[in-house]
């Protein structure tokens, strides 16, 4: 049996090629905002269809991820994998080729489809082929440094390809990076021979979870466009809860599910999902406010703009890899992501305090102190959402944390900026009488609105904080805690 253990040779390169495709997709969902403007005035869309520049990826996206996970499961994670990032690549090009506004919300919801085929087959790959404990804590923190950090590295690679080059680079780098990925998945990565679900595809499962997860999305969506008293944002509401309630139900009794139950109703797994989630409001919420006060009121240009964010990507990686990583495999998730969840949480009670000619070296404290603390929680979440999952879920398992993550990441932009829409309308009315400067009370009151948005992006955060140590009662991993069937899963290797 021993020598049927030896893990894969290569396991450490594919890790680079996995990780390349992670970042891509992740990335990919704050690149295209910096260049938004531009695209805008090139290709003469009206301001309701901004937007939908964000929302057709969101959607397609984090309505699919639970199929692509499953699909993953069931044709294999490498050929998954590959699928994905052809799909990705051309849906790229169509989009940076864009003549109108339709083909390029077209381009974006085909890369939210391509993408939930390959996040989830990402991950999967990284849960079946690392699974001795120490390797396993190196390979996650190095993922989750990756995934914690590519929504920043956005920002910044935005800024400088729209400034530098023009706003369809922000599509058309996805091209080289599909491409180095692709060959990796081709030369070196490999997958367990064993593992796969074979069993029927589920299609009212998809069906439903599809459908309730898109209205939920844009549930949030419209709510922060047209209020949360809308008719429609209550019908959509009404609707998710339905769809959801549904699926569950089919789920717990179908034979063959597309979400077994056994994967969330985990204590750990479930945990971990649920704080995840709330983190990445908090997240989103500072990407979303904090780019639009540099910019705005600041008057940072894209590019700058990017560069002042390098600080929490260089928390980030620190926090994952040198932090989490080497903790890992010493103590309790909990007590790396709970604490981590609330240090990041102190980085944005920093950022609260922002007004209208607050300093740079004022802001880079919270900056450094956010990237630390989700760098430092991001790892033991994504390796302890995967772990102990039997292979043949391990694809379902991956997408959890990813559609976790997109469904916060819609929740939190949609409520977060419905937040600080009406606390900059209530600062103006009750402050009218003493404006002198139109210009300036303008921007006072907008920086108030960015304000009490972090401040509630910050009470979500330390609430996830407050989650993870609750939920999650898992141990410390031991050297090679990896469950009977993984072990099964791992010797034989595919070629």
């Amino acid at each position: 049996m021993s020598e049927t253990l030896q893990p894969d040779p290569r396991r450490w390169k594919a890790l680079a090629f996995i990780a390349l495709a992670q970042l891509m997709v992740v990335l990919d969902a704050t690149v295209v905002n910096i260049a938004l403007p531009r695209a805008q005035v090139d290709l003469g869309f009206a301001d309701s269809s901004r937007q939908w520049v964000i929302t057709a990826y969101a959607l397609a996206f984090g309505g699919l991820l639970l199929f692509g996970g499953r699909i993953a499961d069931l044709w294999g994670r490498r050929r998954t994998f590959m699928v994905g990032l052809i799909g990705f690549a051309t849906a790229s090009a169509i989009g940076g080729a864009a003549a109108n506004t339709t083909m390029l919300l077209g381009a974006r919801a085909l890369q939210g489809v391509f993408g939930a085929l390959l996040a989830p087959a990402a991950l999967s790959l990284l849960a079946v082929m690392f699974t001795d404990g120490k390797e396993r804590a190196k390979a996650f923190g190095i993922y989750g440094a990756v995934a914690g950090g590519g929504g920043a590295i956005g920002l910044i690679l935005g800024g400088a390809l729209t400034e530098y080059l023009n706003w369809r680079w922000t599509f058309y780098v996805n091209i080289p990076f599909a491409a180095v990925a692709l060959a990796g998945a081709i030369l070196v990565i490999r997958e367990p021979a064993v593992g796969l679900n074979r069993n029927r595809l589920d299609i009212p499962g998809v069906l439903l979870v599809t459908t309730g997860l898109v209205s939920l999305v844009y549930g949030f969506t419209r709510a922060e466009s047209d209020g949360w008293g809308n008719g429609v944002t209550i019908g959509l509401f009404v609707a998710a809860a339905v769809l959801l309630a549904a699926f569950v139900l089919v789920e717990s009794r179908v034979k063959a599910p597309l979400l077994p139950l056994r994967v969330i109703t985990d204590r750990n797994r479930g945990g971990v999902y649920l704080s995840l989630g709330m983190a990445v409001i908090g997240m989103f919420g500072l990407f979303l406010f904090l780019t639009f006060y540099m910019q705005d009121v600041l008057g940072y240009s894209p590019v700058k703009n990017g560069l002042a964010f390098l600080p929490m990507v260089a928390g980030m990686i620190t926090g994952s890899t040198q932090i989490g990583a080497r903790l890992m495999t010493r103590v309790p998730a909990r007590y790396l992501m709970a604490p981590g969840f609330l240090v990041a949480s102190l980085g944005l009670l920093i950022l609260t305090q922002i007004e209208v000619d607050t300093s740079y070296w004022r802001i880079l404290p919270g900056l450094v102190l956010m990237g630390l603390g989700m760098g430092t929680a991001f790892m033991p979440a994504m390796s302890l959402a995967t772990f102990g999952v039997q292979p043949r879920d391990a694809g379902v398992a991956s997408a959890m944390v990813n559609t976790s993550q997109q469904v916060g990441g819609a929740i939190g932009t949609a409520l977060l900026s419905t937040v600080a829409h009406s606390a900059g309308t209530s600062w103006a009315k009750t402050h009218a009488a003493t404006a002198t400067d139109p210009k300036l009370f303008a921007l006072q009151a907008q920086v108030h609105s960015f304000s009490t948005a972090i401040w509630w992006a910050f009470g979500i955060l330390a609430l996830a904080g407050l989650t993870a140590f609750t939920l999650i009662n898992a141990g410390k991993p031991q050297h090679h805690e990896s469950t009977s069937e993984i072990e099964d899963a791992v010797p034989v290797m595919a070629h």
